[in-house]
């Protein structure tokens, strides 16, 4: 059983911080009438009147962290002017710890674990206990263009995380996940110093890489830019008998007039994992969960492999009406192609005995994705005014075909190498054309307003989004088997209170959505008295309240939150199927980042998660904790300037997850994790061309821990690994 806390109760937490936010605000009333505060920024800060209107914000000190990013219908916001929990990670944070993939990146925020997909090599993040798909990570605001499954770093300039659902920010995401939050990535744009960087790496298993990173500035004002950046990576993973190949190219073009501002990105991204390590199945029989096995112990079959080919685009335009407001409108597509032969073992003993098949797959996937909207501000007497519209819309279309062998028996300690088979008895459509399965439009239309009062002092944000989701799906013989078509209106509400200069207090609630369940055919060999019944989109609501704290060169924030989603539902003893249950999540975080010391950077955070389910199956597993949910993650990570060696600087990271159960019926669960990460790197000059070595050694003590539970099914911690690289800008 999993290391538990004794329960604790955020209510009186949330009772606090929301009566500090009303004692503060008598305080502000009865000093309305003194001047305001100047808040004064160190000599690194940049004024946001000397940034261009759709800049990303700026960075705090020691460039790991921003202090803001793209909210979706708010635009680009300061952390400390929205009612919201994100962190956005750098280019800077991602060259210096090598992060090859988002996922990579993700392992600096303690509200953030990753597992993978259902026996692929898809990337999930779990967001505050919540999964997140990787399809439905949003590129500058948009959904649906980007690669699938996993998603390299080499053209990102930054990885923005937003807490909390977010179905008013967004819209609802393609296929529904995300509601304990989501990620944006946002582009590299050309700066207005040039980019000339040449970059090469190695791994201890022999992986070799590089990566140019080209960016120019043209006209009178440098209103042009252009930047490119080309990227492959190839060799033998730590796991045994796996290997990878990644090539990557993009390009990025953008224009910065007066009041015009218009970019365009293109990518092109190929991924091919041999022998890919991916999940472990636990059966409902299976009485207890064997320990992990060693950390590079490869489970799979060498004859497996996935293919992930993604060709996409998007092109966003900005032109201001006049000084306070501006239309944009952004569009982009993708077309994605799969291919792969998986072999995933399911655990048929504690001792370790499993059996698996082989199934090969081809997928095609082709997306469009839209947005339009107005954003301005205005004032009416004392109180100011922030105003958006916006609509949004998502097309999605998916083929898919597979063949299945039989099962094999193997060993999950001692895997053997079986002969690939030969015989498909099982088939679904055509493997060499892939059928329509599934086809899916989400529309949505939305208004907010962020009132100010007392110069700003308190900020009030209140808004409404329209949604509708229309999903067809078929069979792999080619029978309509679902349609779906249901509308919903999620709200969102929050305040900022800024009694002091450099705090802000804050409260939100808003609402998360997917897609409704559809009643199955058949349950238990009979048939389903509803079948086919769609029911309406599936609202998550959280509440939440918090303080944050900006001092220039770094910040920190505290918060609690209680989301409640609704469950899939279940059949009744009448044969029914009914819409049940409810999956509560409440949650402390704290969080500090930034540059405390001068030379000392911090990136360090904790959560602490209580997780009920209630609503269930005849009430069998009321009260018990949800699947794949920890009850406690923290990280700790600082990056330190050497005093008196000049460009050499020291890194590490420790990362500890508690235990989680991997049934409903709490009675399988793994134990409590813990990794280190070191890493150091030495900056310096030669023919005053700027050089940099870095090193970074991962799960330094090769341990080997199931680091997930999610989707009741378990994902393996990555084993030691050592990556050296060398840069120079030229």
């Amino acid at each position: 059983m999993p290391t538990t806390l004794a329960p604790f109760r955020l209510t009186s937490l949330a009772a606090t911080l929301l009566g500090l936010l009303g004692t503060s605000l008598c305080s502000m009333a009865a000093t309305d009438q003194a001047p305001t505060s100047v808040l004064t920024l160190d000599s690194t800060a940049i004024s946001a009147d000397e940034l261009p209107k759709n800049a990303l914000p700026t960075v705090f000190s020691g460039g790991q962290i921003a202090r803001g990013g793209e909210l979706g219908v708010l635009g680009n916001q300061d952390m400390m002017d929205v009612p919201f929990t994100m962190s956005s990670y750098t280019a800077q944070l991602i060259e210096d710890q090598q992060a090859e993939n988002i996922g990579d990146v993700l392992l600096n925020d303690s509200s953030v674990r990753q597992s993978f997909g259902y026996g692929n090599a898809a990337q999930i993040f779990v967001i505050r206990g919540l999964p997140l798909n990787s399809d439905d990570i949003s590129y500058n605001g948009l959904y649906g263009v980007l690669p699938r499954q996993v998603i390299s770093t080499d053209s990102l300039e930054r990885v923005e995380v937003f807490k909390g659902p977010n179905a008013f920010i967004n819209g609802v995401t393609p296929t529904g996940s995300g509601v304990g939050g989501g990620i944006n990535l946002q582009p590299k744009r050309a700066q207005d110093t040039p980019t000339r960087r040449f970059s090469t790496d190695i791994s201890s298993s022999g992986r070799v890489g590089e990566h140019l990173d080209l960016g120019q500035r043209f006209g009178d004002s440098n209103e042009f830019g252009v930047r490119m950046n080309i990227a492959q990576r190839e060799g033998d993973t730590a796991i045994d008998d796996e290997s990878q190949r990644t090539k990557l190219f993009a390009l990025g073009l953008d224009y910065r007039g007066d009041r015009l501002r218009l970019s365009t990105d293109f990518g092109y991204q190929k991924q091919r994992i041999n022998g890919n390590r991916n999940t472990v199945y636990i059966p409902a029989t299976l009485t207890g969960i064997p320990h992990a096995p060693d950390a590079d112990t490869n489970y799979s079959q060498k004859w497996t492999f996935t293919e992930l080919e993604d060709t996409y685009g998007m092109a966003r335009g900005e032109y201001d009406l006049n000084d306070h407001w501006t239309l944009y409108a952004a569009a982009g597509a993708k077309h994605t192609r799969e291919v792969g032969n998986y072999s995933t073992p399911t655990l048929r003993s504690t001792a370790g005995a499993t059996t698996a098949s082989s199934m090969f797959v081809a997928h095609d996937e082709d997306n469009r994705s839209a947005m339009a909207g107005l954003r301005g501000t205005l004032q009416t007497g004392p109180v100011s005014h922030q105003i958006n519209l916006g609509v949004t819309g998502i097309w999605t279309e998916q083929r898919s075909a597979y063949e299945l062998s039989g099962s094999f028996a193997n060993d999950l300690y001692h895997p053997i190498d079986v002969a690939k088979p030969t015989v498909y008895p099982y088939v679904g459509g055509d493997i060499n054309d892939p059928g329509i399965v599934g086809k899916t439009i989400n529309r949505s239309m939305a208004i907010s307003d962020t009132l100010g009062f007392m110069n700003d002092r308190i900020l009030v944000t209140y808004g409404l989004r329209r949604q509708n989701l229309k999903v067809d799906g078929w069979s792999y013989a080619g029978a309509r088997t679902a349609t779906y078509d249901e509308s919903i209106t999620t709200p969102v509400y929050g305040i900022v209170l800024k009694p002091w200069e450099h705090v802000s207090l804050y409260a939100n609630s808003i609402e998360g959505l997917a897609k409704g369940p559809t009643a199955p055919a058949t349950a238990g060999g009979a048939e389903v008295t509803n079948r086919g019944q769609a029911f309406a989109p599936a609202r998550s609501k959280q509440v939440e309240a918090g303080i944050k704290y900006d001092k220039g060169t770094f910040g920190a924030s505290f918060g609690v939150y209680r989301i409640e989603q609704p469950s899939d539902g279940y059949v009744d003893a009448q044969n029914t199927y009914v819409r049940q249950g409810t999956q509560r999540n409440r949650g402390v975080e704290l969080n500090i980042y930034g540059e405390p010391l001068d030379g000392l950077r911090l990136l360090a955070g904790a959560t602490v998660m209580d997780t009920e389910l209630s609503g269930t199956k005849n009430g069998a597993n009321n009260g018990n904790r949800a699947i794949g949910v920890p009850n406690f993650q923290y990280n700790l990570g600082a990056d330190w300037d050497v005093p008196g060696l000049e460009g050499v600087a020291l890194n590490g990271r420790m990362l500890r997850t508690g235990g989680q159960y991997v049934d409903a019926a709490n009675t399988q669960s793994i134990p409590a994790w813990n990794r280190f990460d070191l890493g150091a790197r030495y900056s310096f000059e030669v023919e005053q061309r700027a050089v940099t070595l870095r090193a970074n050694l991962e799960n330094v003590a090769n341990t080997r821990y199931w680091a997930s539970a999610n989707g009741g099914y378990l994902s393996q911690g990555e084993p030691r690994a050592l990556k050296v690289s060398a840069t120079v800008d030229f």
